[in-house]
């Protein structure tokens, strides 16, 4: 810094000293402004006075003083603070921040790219079969319950209930109250009261009024609304009374009750999309859409309270364990994998999951592919890693997101016998209608 002080006054010190002369030139004539052919020799510099130097040492120590090196927090506390500051900051910017030390995301592809390794992720709806984009399930199968109703009112109101209330434990205690209401009435059929349900009555209105669905499915099961006189009251109260014909089938309430208890919310299915390929030297290469990368809402509020969780890791030192640990939360940002198996023969068998299905699921996918669909094998992960279906981990677990390429082995014995038999070890094992399908990997 005193260089640097040092320097800055000579460099003005030369530069004050006006234009150059020539030596034959008189004291009173100007120096010509076309530079001469010659280029005139640079006079030595000047060194700083000792006054100069003691001023700049002066003025450095000014300069220190009023800025003093900015210093990191030192307690936990601190440390804490600062993180919390950072997190509220990126989630102010972004709406949707990462954990913190992530790995870099891959860039995904745009959709309408001819390259990729599959179109987007698609549902199935369970009711109509038709294929659908993420942000089409919700409204789609809305639309599909409500017009259930016109041919099975009784299933589209227990689809509706389970499916359009979001809070499972309202859900719980609504339907436990309605199962109460019809075991009343199956118990005691001659009872008139057990029959009459008070529309103003504090549980009806606490647990079941509140509910999408409910008051379809009273009336559905044969329930009819009746304003009826009330005992030391002037004014009518609105109720649900059974009616004689419903009263007259008590097998069809029992039965509606279990449905309504057993039932579970209408969710769109994820589309495997399996595909097969032939033998490809690009395998192993995913260009993903950015379906695989964009996160939901909800998952975005799951990021953030893993965030929140990583403020305490960030004040401690961590062990090899902890930051294994850190590292499996690392891999759960990912919602949906793409997987390639490949086939003895090369052949690839590819299909999408979502990153916490089991790897039982995935062992599924390809034992449905097969000709014989009985006989033993085994995956494995890139290294030779074998991935044993009796663990039964998650796929984000095992590290295949958010894409993987697998391989095919038979299990030891199968492959004993396959070579006793005289068979090739390496033909081809899929369905026939599969390899009918076959395409190029490109």
């Amino acid at each position: 810094m005193k260089k640097f002080f040092q320097e800055i006054k000579a460099d003005i010190k030369f530069k004050s000293a006006g234009p150059g002369q020539k030596l034959t030139d008189s004291a009173g004539e100007k120096a010509p402004r076309e530079k001469p052919q010659q280029p005139a020799l640079r006079q030595p510099r000047q060194g700083p006075t000792d006054e100069a130097q003691m001023a700049a040492a002066a003025a450095l120590a000014r300069l220190e003083q009023k800025q003093p090196r900015a210093r990191g927090p030192t307690s936990q506390d601190s440390i804490r603070n600062q993180v919390r500051k950072e997190l509220r900051a990126e989630a102010t910017v972004s709406g949707g921040p990462e954990l913190p030390g992530t790995k870099e995301v891959p860039e995904p592809k745009e959709e309408g790219s001819t390259h990729l390794a599959v179109p987007g992720v698609y549902f199935t709806c369970p009711i109509t079969g038709a294929t659908l984009r993420r942000d089409q399930r919700d409204a789609h199968i809305k639309e599909a319950i409500l017009s259930h109703f016109s041919t099975d009112p009784v299933a589209a109101s227990i689809m509706k209930i389970h499916t359009f209330n979001r809070d499972r434990d309202r859900v719980k205690l609504g339907v436990d109250t309605i199962a109460k209401y019809l075991d009343n009435i199956h118990l005691h059929p001659e009872e008139e009261k057990y029959r009459k349900i008070k529309l103003q009555n504090k549980v009806f209105q606490e647990r079941i009024n509140c509910l999408e669905g409910t008051h379809e499915f009273f009336e559905a099961i044969g329930f009819q609304r009746m304003l009826l006189p009330v005992p030391d009251q002037e004014d009518l109260e609105e109720f649900y009374v059974l009616s004689e014909g419903a009263l007259a089938q008590p097998q069809s309430l029992e039965r509606h009750k279990e449905q309504l208890l057993g039932a579970e919310p209408v969710r769109a299915k994820l589309d495997r999309q399996r595909r097969v390929f032939r033998p490809s030297p690009l395998a192993s290469q995913f260009d993903l859409p950015g379906d695989f990368f964009n996160l939901t809402a909800e998952e975005i509020k799951r990021e953030q309270r893993l965030r929140a969780d990583a403020v305490e890791r960030l004040s401690v030192l961590r062990t090899k364990a902890m930051r294994e640990r850190e590292e499996q939360r690392e891999l759960r940002k990912y919602t949906y994998t793409l997987l390639r198996i490949r086939l003895p023969d090369g052949c690839l068998l590819q299909g999408t999951f979502y990153a916490r299905e089991r790897l039982s699921s995935l062992y599924e996918f390809v034992r449905e592919a097969l000709q014989n669909d009985w006989l033993p094998f085994e995956l494995l992960a890139s290294g030779g890693q074998k991935l044993l279906e009796e663990e039964n981990l998650a796929l984000n677990e095992c590290g295949l997101v958010p894409s993987a390429l697998l391989t095919f082995s038979w299990d030891a014995a199968v492959l004993e016998d396959i070579k006793a038999a005289g068979a090739e070890p390496n033909s081809s094992i899929l369905k026939p209608e599969l390899l009918a399908a076959i395409e190029k990997l490109s």
